[in-house]
């Protein structure tokens, strides 16, 4: 019962849990779509910003080099220029004219002019494109800063004549992204075109001139913009939108944003949500506990063991829960009223049987009194004539003794054993140690008690006065089994006299041979053997009907 109430109880949380489970899915589903979206746009928008900066430096490059004494690239009055424009300039370390061959001709810091700076990539570079070029991560070689090299070609109509070059220091980048901030637990990275990562926030000092792990660096070269989901270095799992590197965007530019920061409304409600449903689960249980015991199973119990104690013999037990417990009070009403007809029945039952026993002792006590008549008006019959006398007050007796068998079973029925040691004990006398009997138990009806009653008398009789009871050392053995709704009896007399069969056929035989009804389907056979007589007898036993008639 508590089962099925507990099934109850969590069919009922079914919807709420589904609800819950879609409401988590659904709200899930498009606060990811918001925060890709979200990262897409803010990688966008640093990307911009990156931009902006690289076209800030290309404008200050091409200005200065229009002034007359850095195209001409006359030293001295060069070197004056460039540290005034320098001065003016936080996010620059240098700027620096080289020749077409990348020797220094001139600097805003005093270097040495002919340092050769012809091997730097982003040297050679310009002097093959009139656009700006971006270097890459680069560790300046006279100040052995991280900077990051611009450079455009000095021209003299379409002609190169030399490079004018600047630096854009690493720490300056790094302000730069630092005072645009972050959301809690987000990154933005940037990087040159080979991944080798420029600024980072946060944690610059442990990951700036560090290469982008290979399995991203296919990001730099992706086809297009885009999101996607991944743990960064930190170990921080974050939804990352990503610009990679183009010709209008030199630098590659990602942004994270920290998914647990992300999802944290949305685990907040959901943990809520699952706490109040956990509550309600327990909440509703125990009220199924509760109800379940105090309202169904404590009122189902009680009928019960009232129940027991009636079927024990307690009969005056009553449940008492007229007016509670509501629908089981009433059928704890119903049980009493029941239980009180039950005993109203009992009663009357007990009066009849005490009625019919005593019926069954008075007809008894008149068959009897008929009997002792029958063999009164015997013996003035045959008053000359003393052994047939006794021999019919014998039968008489027999007759008698089933039905002594019968009224101690109520006139219904008796077992088989109680009719044969009934109707052997006056005929075996002192020789009733030499008789076994041995049979499961059967019941048979009145009519069979009576016929069985008759022959086995005869039967002893015979045994006694001429078979193997009339002999000291002569056993009788009495055997039955019950097959397929018949009794099978065998008679079996052993160590006795010979004997031979009868002359003429006795009373005594005829009555063996018709004591039993045609509708019993008797069979009989009779073996005389040199040892002792051998009779089996076949009947059907259905006491049922001779139950019904005595109903």
């Amino acid at each position: 019962m508590k089962k099925r109430l507990v099934a109850v109880a969590l069919t009922a949380l079914t919807p709420a849990i589904g609800m819950l489970a879609y409401n988590e899915i659904t709200a899930r589903s498009e606060r990811s779509t918001e925060v890709h979206r979200q990262a897409a746009h803010t990688a966008r928008q640093a990307a911009s910003e990156v931009r902006s900066v690289i076209e800030g430096i290309k404008g200050l490059l091409i200005a200065t080099a229009s002034i007359p004494s850095i195209a001409d690239q006359d030293p001295a009055a060069c070197n004056t220029v460039l540290k005034s424009v320098a001065s003016k300039l936080a996010s620059v370390q240098n700027i620096l004219v080289l020749d077409k061959s990348g020797r220094l001709v001139c600097d805003s810091m005093g270097w040495k002019p002919g340092t050769d700076f012809g091997d730097r990539e982003y040297v050679q570079r310009a002097l093959v494109t009139d656009d700006l070029v971006v270097g890459e991560y680069t560790v300046a070689r006279v100040s052995r800063r991280a900077i990051l090299p611009m450079a455009v070609a000095l021209k003299r109509g379409t002609e190169t004549i030399g490079i004018l070059a600047t630096g854009v220091r690493l720490e300056w980048l790094q302000d730069r992204i630092r005072e645009r901030g972050l959301s809690p637990g987000g990154s933005l990275t940037i990087s040159d075109r080979k991944g080798v990562i420029l600024a980072r926030n946060p944690e610059p000092e442990k990951f700036v001139g560090t290469r982008v792990p290979d399995q991203y660096q296919p990001l730099l070269s992706a086809e297009q913009p885009g999101t996607i989901e991944l743990f960064s270095q930190d170990g921080t799992k974050r939804i990352m939108g990503y610009t990679p590197v183009t010709d209008a965007n030199p630098l590659y530019v990602s942004t994270g944003l920290s998914e647990s920061v992300a999802f944290g409304p949305i685990d907040r409600a959901s943990l809520t949500g699952l706490v109040m449903m956990v509550i309600g689960a327990a909440l509703a249980l125990s009220a199924a506990f509760y109800v379940g015991n105090r309202f169904i199973l404590n009122p189902i119990n009680h009928i019960v063991s009232v129940l027991q104690r009636w079927r024990d013999g307690e009969g005056d037990a009553r449940t008492q829960m007229r007016g509670q417990h509501g629908e089981l009070g009433q059928v704890g009403a119903s049980v009493d009223g029941l239980l009180d007809e039950l005993e109203v029945r009992r009663r009357e039952s007990v009066r009849s049987d005490e009625k019919r026993a005593l019926m069954a002792k008075e007809l008894s006590h008149r068959v009897k009194n008929t009997m002792a008549i029958i063999q009164v008006i015997a013996r003035q019959t045959f008053k000359n004539r003393s052994e047939e006398n006794a021999v019919f007050a014998s039968r008489v007796g027999a007759l008698a003794g089933a039905y002594d068998v019968l009224r101690s079973e109520n006139w219904k029925a008796a077992d088989i054993r109680d009719v044969l040691v009934r109707t052997l004990s006056p005929v075996g006398g002192e020789r009733s140690d030499g008789i076994t009997l041995s049979g499961p138990a059967c019941l048979l009806g009145a009519e069979a008690v009576t016929a069985l009653s008759l022959v086995v008398h005869e039967l002893a009789t015979n045994a006694l006065k001429y078979g193997a009871l009339s002999e000291a050392t002569g056993r009788l053995e009495v055997l039955w089994r019950q097959n397929d709704g018949r009794i099978e009896l065998d008679w079996r007399e052993i160590d006795g006299p010979a004997v031979k069969p009868p002359e003429n056929e006795g009373f005594g035989s005829k009555l063996i041979r018709n004591a039993f009804s045609p509708t019993m389907e008797p069979k009989s056979q009779t073996e005389y053997a040199s040892d002792g007589l051998k009779f089996h007898l076949s009947f059907v036993v259905n006491p049922t009907d001779d139950l019904e008639e005595h109903s």
